[in-house]
């Protein structure tokens, strides 16, 4: 196998799992999801629960819909978009044969989570908290799942072309931050329950554990390329 390159260098690759690591990192969240969502469609217990606690939390207070705010396409796609470039012009820069496969592999992530959470959010038809009033297309949260995505696939992105353990370090705080603060918004000012929010997390994770998959064998690819 493989030894990933020194750390702090462009082209450091994260380590590959192997398979059973791999299908492990896919099946949990996975499974989550299926059990979260069959536990919503059918009002079993877990959704029970689940309306219970959002009643404790819910509080209107302004300063959370300004952190919800932050999972909406207006502010989490044009930071993917400005992260994409630059990690596409900086492995231009450095001779890559497949320079722009990681920004378009990013793109098109982004592009997969609407195509994904509208057709369950129709299906599963679940109303929303009492504050939001009538309505369905609750379930899963797109707000958390655009700021997943979106705030993820930027960092995946961005840290092979971070020089210092620092500085990455700093990178995958400010992106759990934002998408711990996103959902927290979304709860805390009652525009989902906790388990739309929890929901979008498990199908994120799943989308973000292939791209990084992806990510880490063209890295190793590069690499691999005559200096």
């Amino acid at each position: 196998m493989r030894r990933s390159d020194p750390v702090g260098h462009p082209g450091t690759t994260p380590p590959v799992p192997g398979w059973p690591a791999f299908l492990l990192l896919l099946g949990l969240p996975a499974l989550l999801f299926a059990v979260i969502t069959w536990q919503v469609v059918a009002h079993g217990p877990l959704a029970h629960a689940d309306e219970r606690l959002s009643g404790r939390l819910v509080d209107p207070a302004r300063s959370y819909e300004l952190l919800a705010d932050l999972g909406g396409v207006a502010i989490a796609v044009p930071v993917l978009a400005v992260a994409l470039g630059y990690a596409a012009l900086r492995a231009r820069r450095a001779g890559r044969d497949r320079w722009w496969l990681p920004s378009v592999a990013a793109a098109v992530l982004m592009a997969v989570v609407p195509a994904l959470v509208v057709p369950v959010k129709e299906l599963v038809a679940r109303p929303g908290p009492p504050v939001m009033g009538p309505g369905t297309g609750f379930y899963p949260s797109g707000h958390t799942a655009t700021a997943a995505v979106a705030y993820g696939a930027a960092t995946l992105v961005l840290l092979p072309w971070l020089r210092t353990a620092r500085t990455r370090r700093a990178l995958v705080t400010v992106c759990l931050a934002l998408n711990l603060a996103v959902p927290f918004g979304l709860i805390r000012r009652g525009f989902h329950w906790p388990l739309d929010v929890v929901a979008s997390w498990c199908l994120c994770a799943v989308l973000l554990c292939l791209l990084w998959t992806v990510l880490s064998r063209n890295n190793a690819v590069a690499a691999a390329q005559p200096k």
